[in-house]
Formats: structure tokens, C-alpha cells, sequence
């Protein structure tokens, strides 16, 4: 029996991917094996959202055929998408397999394990419309799911190369995704969360077209799903029809992640983003009408080339402003390939540190500030595993706004859903409460 390692570098639709790759790898007679120890055929799912990620790539992929020289590496997703052929020309790599061609993995490998002749599986992700169907049944993860229901961008941010590496927007029918959260539910899993690419863009490219709140209104009705989550999101999907209806669903987790990237106009043109902050503030203010107290979180871009002092204290006013429960702070790093790369303007490196540990410092402050409010209060918590600090047991989940949550209790209460009383604090990050 061949022995597989995986390894998962980027995001939650890589992750995805991953997952699906290794159970179709299981589902084939591979055994799967930790990426520490020896194998026959290392899988690497790559990054390239920036130079490092494109380095770090590189880097698992030179140590995978360090463990094993006779193995067969396997080079799969965003940077093999990037790199093209030139990565077969490294020594390291003896398949290629891009995105929307990860379906094909079992018949590359067998391919090989004949002829041990490197070979490319990549698609022109440019002209290719079709969803790449890739499916699970269960994740590692043992009560929260995560599903890929899209594939691609349109938007061409300035700073990104994800459309050139993901392609155009590319969505998942929705009678597959039922099926899956079916699956899933049957397994045991009370809380999906729908992530894609651009999730906001899900079924534009459907004929007639649908969208991501018809999507969210038809899992919310499988039986046995509790929860339902979203990845990120762009402002442009909060309107008073998505975000009334979506109130009314118990089942639907207030915790809206709304990239930003820049809480100053010029910098947002200079991004190319499709809005200015006082359409996003009203959004905000939106999404505030109709819960009583949901979780906004965001992402920044410090650093961003030609951003002035005057530019970056606009950003830091406005993120006072919104007051979020969560920023995600990323020095800019230049992207080869990218029309933010070759601007003029760019930001020195201890600049954009100084700017970064400003917004880290503000960020504390105000998830603080968002996570005080439920002391005292009553929370549904969904519990998903039991830790020991000091000897101490603890049950640890999360709350509908993800705010995280511990019990003392010796009592293993994984994958339950239970009312707990707010009390104080464990950690920084993590509440105290009791059951009620």
C-alpha cells in the first residue's frame, strides 16, 4: 500500500481541497501519513497570494523530497496555477496538478507510479468555466464543517494575482451543495460554514442567475444543521433584503466578515475596490439594524504603495469609527504580477511595521471591548473539544459570534450545543462561563 503525506499551505478553500484530496486518496488504497514521516508520495497544496507564500511553496517542496528522494512530489493548486511549466524544471517537483485539475489527482498518480516520468496537469484557468466538483464526507474538524461552494474572482484588485491563479468566478450547483451539507449532517455535523474564492459573487454564473442568500435559505432547511457560517464576504451582498431575511434564520451566525482592506478612499482606488468607506460604513450600520449585537470582522492592508501618514490615520479613524470585533492587520507585500508590484511609491518595510503594531494595539482595544459585552450574559455555545490548563479541564467552543468560550467541567461535551452564563475571563482571548 503506497503511503501518502499531504500538506496544506493558504486558505479555508485550500484546506478544503486538501481534505478532499485525501479522502479521495483513501477512498483509492492510499494510506495517509503525517507529513513527518517517510512516504512514497508527498502532495503539497501550494499558495501564491504573495512572494513569501511562493517561497514557502518552493520550501515544502524541497524538504518533502529531502524525507525521500525516491518519492513522487506532487506540486497542486494556486502556485503550480502561477509558476506554469517552470516548476517542473525543479528537480524537486515530478507532477503538476493546478487548480480545477485536483479532481484528476488518482489518474496523474497512477500515471506515474507506471512510466516515474514527470508530467504537468494545468488547465487555461483563464477560459475554464466549469466548477471543479470535489466533494467530503466528513473533516477533520469534528463539528464544524467547511464547504467550497466557489471558485474564482472578477475582480482584479490591484494587489492580487488569486484571479490569474483561481480564474473567473466559477460556482457550485446548489442541489451538490445540499447534498454534501445532507451528508455531513448525517455524520454528526451541526455547523457548515460556506466559504469560497469570492463567496459574495456564488451563483452569478448560473442561468437564470441565483445568489448567495438563495443558497443559505435552502441549507438552512436540512435537517440536523444548526449553524450556519459564511466566509468572506464584499460589502456590495449586504442589502436590507440579505441581511432582513437572514435575521430571521435561527440557524444563521451573525458574524459578518466584511473585507475592507483600507479605510481611506484614495488608497481603496488605488487598490481598485468596487466602494468608498461611506458605502461600507453604511453597511455596517445596516447589518447593526437588524442584530442586536453581531460579529464584524475585517481585513487591512497596511503599507499600501503611495500610502501617506495622512492616508493611514484616515484608515485608523475609520476602523475607530466602525469599531470591529476582529481587524486582520497585513503589511503589504509585493505580488510579481500585479499592478500594485510595479507602482511607484512603495512603502519602506520599518514604516509599514510601525503602522501594523498601531492598528494590533487598536485592535485589542476594541475586541475587548466586543467580547465585554456578554459578561453576565447568556450565550449558546458549541462546544468542540476539552483542553487542561493547570491541570484544570476545561470545555471550549464558540458562541454564534465566534467568540471563544470555556467551562470548567471534567465532563467531555464535544459537538454539543449548551446555554452557559458569561462569568469573566480565562485568557485574552477566551471567556469564562458556566452552565446555566
Amino acid at each position: 500500500m503506497k503511503r501518502v503525506a499531504l500538506h496544506n499551505l493558504g486558505c479555508k478553500v485550500n484546506a478544503y481541497e486538501t481534505e478532499a484530496m485525501q479522502q479521495m486518496l483513501e477512498d483509492n488504497g492510499y494510506e495517509i501519513v503525517p507529513f513527518t514521516e517517510p512516504a512514497d508520495v508527498y502532495i503539497i497544496n501550494t499558495c501564491t497570494v504573495t512572494n513569501i507564500a511562493d517561497r514557502k511553496s518552493r520550501q515544502m517542496l524541497h524538504r518533502a523530497k529531502a524525507k525521500n528522494p525516491n518519492a513522487c512530489v506532487v506540486a497542486a493548486g494556486c502556485y503550480v496555477q502561477a509558476a506554469g511549466e517552470a516548476l517542473l524544471q525543479d528537480e524537486a517537483v515530478d507532477l503538476v496538478i493546478g487548480n480545477n485539475r485536483k479532481k484528476d489527482l488518482i489518474r496523474v498518480l497512477r500515471k506515474w507510479e507506471q512510466d516515474h516520468k514527470a508530467a504537468e496537469c494545468i488547465t487555461d484557468i483563464a477560459t475554464d468555466r466549469e466548477y471543479e466538483e470535489l466533494t467530503l464526507g466528513r473533516t477533520t474538524d469534528h463539528t464544524r464543517a467547511y464547504l467550497k461552494v466557489q471558485d474564482g474572482c472578477n475582480q482584479f484588485c490591484s494587489y492580487c494575482i488569486i484571479p490569474y491563479a483561481r480564474g473567473r468566478v466559477r460556482s457550485r450547483k446548489m442541489e451538490d451543495v445540499i447534498h454534501e451539507v445532507k451528508r455531513l449532517a448525517s455524520e454528526g455535523y451541526q455547523e457548515v460554514v460556506l466559504t469560497g474564492i469570492h463567496l459574495s459573487s456564488y451563483g452569478v454564473d448560473f442561468e437564470p442567475c441565483s445568489s448567495l442568500l438563495d443558497l443559505i435559505l435552502r441549507v438552512q432547511e436540512v435537517e440536523g444543521i444548526e449553524r450556519i457560517r459564511l466566509g468572506s464576504l464584499e460589502p456590495r451582498i449586504i442589502t436590507e433584503e440579505f441581511v432582513s431575511k437572514l435575521s430571521k434564520s435561527r440557524k444563521f451566525c451573525p458574524h459578518f466578515h466584511l473585507s475592507l482592506q483600507s479605510g481611506c478612499d484614495d488608497t481603496l482606488k488605488r487598490m481598485n475596490r468596487h466602494y468608498t468607506t461611506g458605502e461600507y460604513f453604511k453597511k455596517c450600520r445596516l447589518i447593526r439594524e437588524y442584530f442586536e449585537h453581531p460579529a464584524l470582522t475585517t481585513d487591512i492592508i497596511v503599507g499600501f504603495p503611495q500610502e501617506t501618514e495622512e492616508e493611514f490615520t484616515s484608515t485608523r479613524d475609520f476602523l475607530e469609527k466602525v469599531s470591529f470585533y476582529e481587524t486582520h492587520i497585513f503589511k503589504y507585500s509585493r505580488r510579481q504580477g500585479t499592478k500594485a508590484a510595479v507602482m511607484e511609491g512603495q512603502i519602506p518595510e520599518p514604516v509599514k511595521a510601525v503602522r501594523s503594531n498601531e492598528l494590533l494595539a487598536l485592535n485589542r482595544e476594541k475586541s475587548k471591548a466586543f467580547r465585554d459585552y456578554y459578561m453576565g450574559r447568556t450565550q449558546e455555545v458549541l462546544f468542540e473539544e476539552m483542553t487542561r490548563i493547570d491541570g484544570v479541564a476545561y470545555q471550549i467552543g464558540h458562541t454564534k459570534e465566534y467568540v471563544k468560550v470555556a467551562v470548567k467541567s471534567e465532563r467531555e461535551r464535544s459537538n454539543q450545543l449548551c446555554r452557559v452564563r458569561v462569568t469573566g475571563y480565562l485568557t485574552d482571548e477566551i471567556m469564562l462561563a458556566e452552565f446555566e
